[in-house]
């Protein structure tokens, strides 16, 4: 039987997730994003048993990050002669990830205000 480590997140990871779940990103994809900050790479089976989840959520979860260029992925040869292990890591600094948000988030609140602006102009 071999032996594994399992990383789980700590109070302040959590509470990072936890508030990108408040400001409407999927808990999956908070989760995941989280993890991968926290670490210079990681497979798919340490990103499922760290973060609790499933391997679909996972795999929908990466595939989102993947499209918005936020990670990226590779194969690495696994140590039998089975698949090869998927290897995922940041594509760019949680910082800029976390201004996109930001800016995700400011035009989704102007929409929102041009919509209450346009609301007021059925009263006049």
């Amino acid at each position: 039987m071999r032996e594994e480590n399992v990383e789980y997140f700590t109070e302040k990871e959590e509470e990072f997730a936890n508030l990108l779940i408040e400001i409407g990103t999927k808990k999956a994809t908070a989760k995941v994003l989280v993890f991968l900050a926290s670490k210079p790479e990681a497979t798919s089976r340490s990103i499922e048993r760290g973060t609790d989840m499933r391997q679909p959520e996972i795999s929908i979860a990466t595939k989102y990050l993947i499209e918005q260029g936020w990670i990226k992925s590779h194969d690495e040869p696994s140590e039998n002669k089975g698949r090869p292990e998927k290897m995922y890591k940041l594509a760019k600094p949680i910082h800029t990830i976390l201004k996109s948000i930001e800016d995700e988030k400011k035009l989704e609140a102007n929409n929102q205000l041009a919509l209450v602006k346009k609301l007021r102009n059925y009263l006049d």
